[in-house]
């Protein structure tokens, strides 16, 4: 018979599980509100949860899984992704707090009054190691979503994992009474792992709102008690330095999504007087790795997982990924617990016989001084056959054209081989950047900087 694992760890139900607008929700609210709405879903059926209040999703999350279902995570709602969710789950709900939600599927709106706590005692649900809580959700190359199974033991383990990482960097004996503050949202899963899966299984508390504007972060840590944690995005927590905004005093910052150039987490560590964490992960295999970037760039996987190979062809295994999984990047293997990112192995780019990764020359480009932001892009190859070079787009309002082109080739010749120096260095006002976790889509990105790029040549 398989383990039964707690939908919510510890004893502690008085505890805060979230808080909104400064007032405390407790466990045991949460478990009341979960046994509530359980039985206002449909008997079967998949969950798509696009609540955007992160206590509502965990609700969601809850009552799902004792109604015997998973909640799915895919990439977006966009009409055709949500159209192929229903073909390929038949029976899919969407469970909203919008009462202008759109999605094209049968609706359960998320009731706004907290459920009434009865009197007999309320214990957290316990569930099978091997139930199936989340199906996350990826492009293939087809189009078609490809589910990815995330069971309940595998997320425990992975989430006591990494919450034993993040109480060691902030020097606590665990995150029992830390207060998360996160600009990502819920349905991806960054933030589904170090905000609603830490507050379930970690013991953190999490702000129930997600702010995106500097100002509104600012005002949401403010309003919540220390310790307390910003999780956050390259794109997001750069914003939020440039942005000026006197930020008070956290204990640590948590970044996730892509590598953060070195000079950033200098900034967020002065500004925020605390330390700043970095997760590396995959939808195969989750969380895997942290580093401090102040204090190195290797990355240390986390308790129990091992690595083997090297490059583009590196295992990891034990912990709580019990198979031996490959991971989809390029990885130099210092030893068995530690490794170095050299970038992704789905960005690889191939200019006169050498070899890189976009992800790594974007890295470096977000180093050079003067530049907010900034992306390589590779147009496709002409007919002629020629050698294509790189175009360069920047955000850097202080340094207009030309002494823009100078200043980020005379900074990228000390990072990078000659052969990936971009031809072209253009100044844009923003890029295209998903607003929920700062990425730059490939397909969408490719189309704007073509765009783009002869729009500056015209």
């Amino acid at each position: 018979m398989s383990a039964q694992l707690p939908l919510i760890a510890g004893d502690a139900l008085d505890a805060p599980f979230a808080w909104r607008d400064g007032q405390a929700i407790t466990r045991r609210q949460y478990l009341a509100d979960v046994q509530a709405l359980a039985g206002r879903l449909p008997t079967n059926g998949t969950m798509l949860n696009v609540t955007a209040d992160r206590y509502r999703f965990a609700v969601g999350l809850g009552a799902a899984m004792l109604r015997g279902q998973s909640n799915l995570m895919p990439p977006n709602h966009t009409a055709d992704t949500v159209a192929r969710l229903s073909s390929l789950f038949p029976g899919t709900y969407g469970l909203t707090d919008l009462t202008d939600a759109s999605l094209a599927l049968p609706l359960v709106q998320h009731a706004d009054t907290m459920a009434p706590l009865p009197a007999e005692a309320i214990h957290a649900p316990q569930f099978a190691d091997d139930a199936l809580a989340a199906q996350v959700l990826t492009s293939g190359s087809t189009g078609d979503p490809v589910p990815h199974a995330k069971r309940w033991g595998l997320l425990t383990r992975n989430t006591e994992a990494g919450a034993r990482r993040l109480a060691r960097e902030m020097g606590l004996p665990s995150l029992a009474g830390v207060t998360l503050v996160a600009t990502v949202p819920p349905q991806h899963m960054y933030g589904f792992e170090s905000t609603v899966l830490i507050a379930l299984l970690g013991g953190a508390a999490f702000d129930a709102e997600r702010p995106f504007f500097p100002a509104d972060i600012a005002r949401a840590l403010a309003r919540v008690p220390r310790p307390r944690m910003l999780v956050t995005t390259p794109f997001h927590l750069k914003m939020l330095l440039d942005s000026g905004v006197e930020l008070p005093a956290i204990d640590l910052t948590l970044c996730a999504t892509a590598p953060l150039a070195p000079q950033i987490a200098v900034r967020a560590e002065a500004a925020l007087h605390a330390p700043l964490m970095e997760i590396y992960g995959c939808t195969e295999a989750g969380q895997v790795a942290s580093r401090r970037p102040t204090q190195g760039v290797e990355w240390h996987t986390y308790d129990g997982l091992q690595l083997s190979g090297d490059g583009a062809e590196v295992i990891v295994q034990g912990g709580h990924v019990p198979q031996p999984t490959p991971l989809a990047d390029v990885l130099e293997v210092i030893d068995a617990t530690t490794f170095r990112l050299l970038g992704r192995s789905n960005d690889l780019i191939n200019i006169a016989g050498k070899r890189s990764s976009l992800g790594h020359l974007n890295y470096h480009l977000n180093t050079v001084a003067g530049v907010h932001d900034g992306a390589f892009w590779l147009p496709p190859e002409d007919a002629a056959g020629g050698v294509v070079r790189l175009v360069a787009f920047v955000v850097a309002p202080g340094l207009p054209q030309p002494a823009l082109h100078d200043a980020v080739l005379a900074a990228l010749r000390e990072r990078v081989d000659p052969a990936f120096l971009p031809r072209r260095v253009i100044a844009v006002p923003a890029l295209p950047r998903e607003t929920t976790t700062g990425k730059l889509p490939a397909g969408a990105f490719n189309a704007w900087a073509a765009k783009a790029a002869a729009g500056a040549q015209g």
